[in-house]
């Protein structure tokens, strides 16, 4: 048993191997499935149980539909009631019907509840790459608007993601004119988007096509007599590697800036460090709004002065300030506002470790930033959860596991687990796999098949083959599981509502056995 385990992980590690001569990456794999001389092997059959060993929630919420959504019409699905689909953290509220190993946290008093609750209307946009995480998670995992909300969401250009600038600000301006708020907020997609890429060209053409956007919307900002703070979720596009190399393309411990300026021009004094918990009491203060007792976080203004509502907040996802020894593609680029809003007060965040309620030294995030940001507060993330409760030995006792784990032994049916291979993803890492699995060779389960999702934005690229064998040998030490489907992120974890062209394919990979076959 544990030589068939490991050779086939082997068997899977080699195929992704060849599918890098042939010009893929971890990021657009396409599937592979294992099969034997009767076909795939451990697809998700009726009756089964699966286990989705993410977190987040936003780029898993897709896959999970197509599983478990009663009223889902995307594409044809196999029906397989009485499937029983558990997920990690609960991935979205319309999703309250799925049992969640680790529940929500309930964070109130973030700034938009505090400004809906004063009676006032806020504006809020983003690209559909990052529309999450300008509501739902700005909002504290809160899904609905608020009273006097209004969300904009406009396409986002992946193959070239400056091209969907223009188009948020013009939406915004549009918006901004009808809907008079008092507190808007903007994500700029861009910088994360085009961090992630291998090649240094189109992340200094990112860094001038944001500075440009930058300048329109502090014109916009000018025109209505708004206040803006400018400042980042966390680092990425700052960052290109070492001058000798190899590139850069995951998210950085870097500080992030934050920037105020006035209508006019103005440049007020700001205390030089903070952190990202320190945004909103900064902006209610500016507004001259009541702080609640919820928000830890401190004002960074030193001076205020007669400032007022309008506030526009900036958020430049991925935007962090370089360090020494590393390539920063913003300063190679032509900025000229970026580099004159520098020459004036800047206060420089922490948005990383636990300074953001990750683990200590861990990259700063999407999720983890604008959680922060939103709610004023350090709020304690799930990775941090998650990682106790597996130190504690406590993580396969929370209960939605466990009945996952008594429910396949009950009805003799086979347990998924669908996970991602990586170690320190935002989206989770493979000893959520692992620890599965060791749970169920304690209760005999014995039919334990892994569905794998390739990284290639916090791993190394390349190194899917190597993490598919480690993972190989630790199953086979344990005695069960089986690795029998690969697929990459961006098929599998698609939030741009291509039900059709990515979730599909995953889908279809997982229960229909589609894809690329892989001989054990």
């Amino acid at each position: 048993m544990a030589k068939s385990i490991e050779r086939g992980a082997k068997r899977l590690a080699e195929a992704i191997a060849e599918r890098y001569r042939q010009g893929e990456t971890d990021y657009w794999l396409s599937p592979l499935v294992v099969v034997d001389s009767r076909g795939a092997v451990g697809r998700v059959q009726t009756g089964d149980v699966v286990v989705f060993c993410c977190r987040r929630g936003e780029r898993e919420i897709q896959l999970t539909r197509a599983f478990a959504d009663p009223s889902f019409a995307h594409f044809p699905r196999t029906d397989l009631n009485p499937l029983l689909f558990v997920t990690l953290t609960r991935y979205h509220p319309d999703l309250w019907y799925l049992p969640a190993a680790f529940a929500p946290q309930d964070i109130a008093d973030t700034i938009g509840e505090v400004v809906s609750r004063a009676g006032l209307h806020q504006l809020r946009a983003a690209e559909e790459e990052k529309y999450a995480h300008i509501t739902y998670f700005l909002s504290g995992g809160r899904a609905a608007p608020f009273p006097g909300e209004r969300d904009l969401r406009v396409p986002s250009s992946l193959s070239d993601p400056p091209r969907a600038l223009p188009g948020l600000v013009r939406e915004l301006r549009a918006a901004w004119a009808a809907h008079d708020p008092a507190w808007i907020a903007v994500n700029v997609a861009t910088g994360d988007i085009s961090g992630h890429s291998p090649a240094i060209e189109p992340k200094i053409a990112c860094a001038e096509a944001v500075d440009q956007a930058l300048e329109e919307l502090l014109g916009l900002a000018s025109q209505h007599g708004c206040w803006t703070v400018i400042t980042a979720d966390h680092g990425l596009l700052e960052d290109h590697g070492p001058p000798a190399g190899p590139p850069n393309n995951a998210h950085t411990t870097h500080h992030v800036p934050l920037i105020v300026v006035g209508p006019r021009g103005e440049r007020p004094r700001l205390q030089p460090r903070g952190a990202l918990a320190d945004v909103a009491p900064t902006i209610l203060a500016m507004m001259g709004m009541a702080i609640p007792d919820a928000m830890t976080g401190h004002p960074l203004v030193m001076d205020r002065g007669r400032m007022s509502h309008p506030v526009l907040l900036i958020i430049l996802d991925g935007w962090g300030l370089p360090v020494e020894g590393r390539v920063d593609p913003i300063t190679l680029a032509n900025t000229p506002c970026w580099d004159a809003l520098q020459r004036g007060p800047m206060a420089r965040l922490d948005a990383s470790g636990e300074a953001v309620g990750l683990l200590p030294g861990r990259k700063g995030n999407s999720e983890a930033g604008h959680l922060n940001i939103g709610a004023g507060r350090v709020v304690p993330q799930d990775e941090v959860r998650i990682e106790q409760a597996i130190a504690a030995g406590t993580f396969t006792r929370a209960p939605a596991l466990q009945h996952a784990v008594a429910t396949a032994k009950e009805r003799g049916s086979s347990l998924h687990l669908i996970g991602l291979l990586s170690h320190q993803s935002s989206h989770g890492a493979v000893n959520y796999v692992v620890e599965l699995v060791k749970a169920a060779r304690r209760e005999g389960v014995t039919r334990v098949y892994v569905h794998l999702i390739t990284d290639g934005r916090s791993t190394v690229p390349g190194t899917a083959p190597q993490l598919l064998r480690e993972l190989g040998q630790e199953m086979a030490q344990i005695g069960v599981g089986m690795a029998v489907t690969a697929v990459g992120r961006g098929l599998a974890l698609d939030r741009g509502g291509d039900y059709i062209g990515k979730t599909q394919r995953a889908y279809r990979a997982l229960v229909h056995g589609e894809g690329t076959a892989v001989f054990t």
